[in-house]
Parts: C-alpha cells; structure tokens; sequence
C-alpha cells in the first residue's frame, strides 16, 4: 500500500511540474493605505502566457467610483505627468509590470478607507480572454515578486 502511495504521489508531482501555465497570470498585486474619497494606485505584474495576443480593455471595482488605466511618465524637466491610458496591449508570452513610478490601475473615488493588510477586489477585462478578478492585498511597500519568472 505504501509502494503505490509513494507511485502516485510521485505521478503527481512529476505531472504538476510538467504542465505549462496558460492563459493570462496575475500576481505581485498590491496598494498602498488610502483615505475614503482619495484615489489610489494598484500595482501587479500581468504574464500573458499565451502566444496569443490580448489586450486588457477595463478594469472596474465596487470599491471605487471608477476605475482607469494610468501610466507615468518623467518629462525632461523632471516633471511627472499621468497620462489616461484607452487600453493596455499584452503580447504573446509578454510580461508587463504595473508598478509605481509607471503604470498602474488608478481608483478614483474610494468609497471606503483601505488600511494595511485591507484587500480590495478589481475584475480585469479582456478583449480575447475571460474575466479576471484579482485581490489587492493594502500594504506600504511593494511586496516581494511572489512568482519570479526567469
């Protein structure tokens, strides 16, 4: 009994390892502690493990009155603009990092305060791909990646 435990268990292990991702990822997802009434940044790393290509069209939240695709960017006198993004294009196998300083999901509008260690849930949209609802974990600093991709 013990022999086929150890069989299975094995069959197991080696099948897990070998299947690939697919589809589109989401992880490293984080804010930061914001008032009710402010806006606020979500940051993540969005892995389209497809060769597909895709597109993340909108974003929406109960959390928040609306919900926007922003990206910063310094111009050559040092000043930080935010720029309203239509949509974010995700290549075949692309990576893209939402992170701050650069792009980001942006809540106008809280419509409650968020602490750390508060989650907050937003439903991704996909022109070719499901819908995904990811979950913000609130904290002060950006988490470490929590699935490294080499």
């Amino acid at each position: 009994m013990k022999r086929i435990l150890m069989l299975v268990l094995g069959t197991v292990f080696l099948l897990a390892a070998c299947s690939a991702e697919n589809g589109i990822e989401v992880h490293t997802i984080w804010m930061r502690p914001t008032a009710q009434g402010e806006n606020a940044a979500i940051y993540f790393v969005l892995h389209n493990h497809s060769s597909n290509a895709d597109e993340l069209i909108d974003a929406t939240s109960e959390a928040a009155e609306a919900v926007e695709f922003h990206e910063s960017t310094t111009t050559a006198g040092d000043v930080i603009q935010m720029n309203k993004l239509s949509s974010v294009p995700l290549g075949p196998f692309a990576e893209i990092k939402f992170t701050p300083g650069g792009m980001h999901i942006m809540l106008i509008g809280l419509k409650r305060e968020v602490r750390i260690d508060d989650h907050v849930e937003v439903v991704l949209h996909f022109k070719n791909s499901e819908d995904l609802t990811i979950v913000a974990h609130v904290e002060d600093t950006a988490p470490e990646d929590d699935h490294p991709h080499e």
